[in-house]
């Protein structure tokens, strides 16, 4: 009898656990990178990028107000186009890499259709250092945190979002960068 009991305990236990872990789930995790080669050296283009005050090379961007310079913890606003605001945190900087991770403190969904959204541009030497290679890549959660979200605020539209302003962005660094060679 007390096998039988046991038994029985056991199988309920492991159906909970199963029932559990298949019901829970929400929003995963998105990441977008986009690369783009630029004809300038890289020390040219880690000056522009590792700018944290000045956001113009990005395409939506009409001001940059900020703080702190380019250290971690320096804050920028980012007013854009069409008079939406972005808060953004230095959280690393490594000049001898030139890599800088920021991230978004504040943006509303309609706007970017994102939460928690980190971000890491670096720049790569290309052509025996003739050239630049430039990755913008990015980690996120879609607009709404909940199960299923409305379209504007799924994971295909964050991930839509954030590959064309990275598409966006780096093709105007290129046509800026270039331009002043």
């Amino acid at each position: 009898m007390k096998i039988q009991l046991f038994a029985a305990a056991l199988a309920a236990t492991s159906m909970l656990a199963t029932l559990g872990t298949a019901s829970a789930h929400g929003p995963t995790r998105q990441k977008v990178s986009e690369k783009i080669e630029i004809n300038a050296p890289p020390e040219k283009v880690w000056t522009v990028l590792s700018n944290f005050q000045d956001g113009g090379w990005i395409p939506v961007v009409a001001k940059t107000e900020g703080t702190g310079g380019n250290a971690p913890g320096a804050k920028r606003i980012l007013t854009l186009k069409n008079g939406a605001t972005v808060e953004e945190e230095v959280a690393k900087i490594e000049p001898e890499k030139m890599t800088l991770m920021y991230r978004i403190e504040k943006v509303d969904v309609k706007v970017l259709p994102v939460t928690n959204y980190s971000s890491w541009l670096v720049v790569t030497p290309a052509d025996g250092g003739k050239k630049s290679e430039v990755e913008w890549r990015g980690a996120f959660y879609r607009g709404y945190p909940n199960n299923d979200p409305p379209p504007e605020l799924n994971d295909e539209a964050a991930v839509n979002a954030v590959t064309g302003l990275y598409k966006a962005g780096l093709e105007n660094l290129k046509r800026q960068i270039e331009a002043s060679n």
